[in-house]
C-alpha cells in the first residue's frame, strides 16, 4: 500500500475516531450526567463545566432553524459540506491537511449527525473563569472543526511549497 493511500485511510479513520468520540460524549452527558433539558449543569471543574444547551443554528448559533425546512435545509448544507471536505481530503497528498480535513470530517458528521435526529446540535462544553465565558457553549465537534480550521489556515499561511528543482532533487 502507498504512503498516499495510508495516509488517506489515516484520515478516514480519524474522522470516523471524532465522530465516535463526539456522540459517545454527547450521550455520556444526557443520558448518564442526565442532562436531558436546557440549562441542566452538572460542575465539573473549577473553570469548566457540563452545561446542556441546544443549537438550532450552525457556527456561532448564526443562520438559526427556525422553521422545519430551515432544519433540513442545514442538514442538506452542512451534509454537501461534509461531501466537499471528503472529497478534498481524498485528493489531498500531505498528511498534515489530510488530518486536518479528518477532524473538520468528523466534526461535521457529529454535529449533521444531531441535527437530522433532533433539529439542534447538542452542546454542553462551558469554559469560564468565574462568570466569564470566552466561548459560546460547545462540543467534541466543534472543536474539531475549529482545530481542523486552524490547521488548515496555519499550514496555508506558513508552509511553503519547495520549488521544483528542490522538490525533484528530493524525490531522486
Amino acid at each position: 500500500m502507498s504512503a498516499l493511500a495510508k495516509f488517506r485511510i489515516y484520515g478516514i479513520v480519524l474522522a470516523l475516531a471524532i465522530f465516535g468520540i463526539d456522540q459517545w460524549v454527547k450521550n455520556f452527558v444526557v443520558e448518564d450526567l442526565g442532562l436531558t433539558r436546557v440549562g441542566d449543569h452538572y460542575p465539573l471543574l473549577p473553570f469548566f463545566d457540563f452545561t446542556r444547551t441546544n443549537n438550532y443554528g450552525v457556527s456561532l448559533g448564526m443562520f438559526e432553524a427556525t422553521s422545519m425546512e430551515m432544519r433540513w435545509i442545514l442538514v442538506a448544507g452542512t451534509a454537501a459540506i461534509a461531501l466537499v471536505v471528503l472529497v478534498w481530503m481524498l485528493r489531498e497528498k500531505l498528511l498534515g491537511e489530510i488530518l486536518a480535513l479528518g477532524l473538520v470530517l468528523g466534526g461535521a458528521l457529529g454535529n449533521i449527525r444531531d441535527r437530522y435526529l433532533y433539529g439542534y446540535v447538542i452542546d454542553y462544553a462551558d469554559l469560564h473563569i468565574g462568570d466569564f465565558r470566552p466561548f459560546l457553549i460547545f462540543n467534541v465537534a466543534d472543536a474539531a472543526i475549529t482545530i481542523g480550521v486552524v490547521i488548515i489556515l496555519a499550514r496555508a499561511l506558513f508552509m511553503r511549497e519547495k520549488p521544483s528543482n528542490e522538490q525533484d532533487a528530493a524525490t531522486e
